[in-house]
């Protein structure tokens, strides 16, 4: 069964490298601009795991992981966050909200598959 990734990304740049990275490797890909549309998108969608950067206008990334991880319906999807940012008390915060990895920009591709893998396996 073909995985659904949700990316939120204000970069359109970013978001059209992740989807044609991730369309390659055979995933379907739903897209958002912040958090706030990322979280519009789950209200209607189903991702099996969702990809975020930290950095957005609206809602930021720790924003939008809190509000994910206190929906019962999403609360066990793994979120992966893909950032620009590296500071151990970033990691850290994000992983209180509720993040399951972190990954540095610019990523590799196959490197990002393999980590999408092993969160939703």
């Amino acid at each position: 069964m073909t995985k659904t990734i949700l990316t939120v990304d204000d970069s359109r740049t970013m978001r059209e490298m992740l989807l044609l990275a991730l369309q390659e490797a055979g995933f379907n890909v739903l897209q958002a601009e912040d958090g706030m549309m990322g979280l519009e998108v789950l209200k209607d969608r189903q991702a099996d795991v969702i990809i975020t950067d930290i950095n957005m206008p609206r809602l930021d990334g720790f924003g939008f992981i809190e509000h994910v991880r206190r929906d019962s319906t999403h609360r066990a999807v793994p979120i992966l966050v893909l950032t620009t940012e590296s500071d151990a008390e970033k990691k850290s915060r994000a992983r209180s909200a509720g993040a399951t990895g972190w990954i540095v920009k610019p990523f590799h591709p196959v490197k990002l598959v393999d980590a999408i893998r092993r969160v939703s396996a």
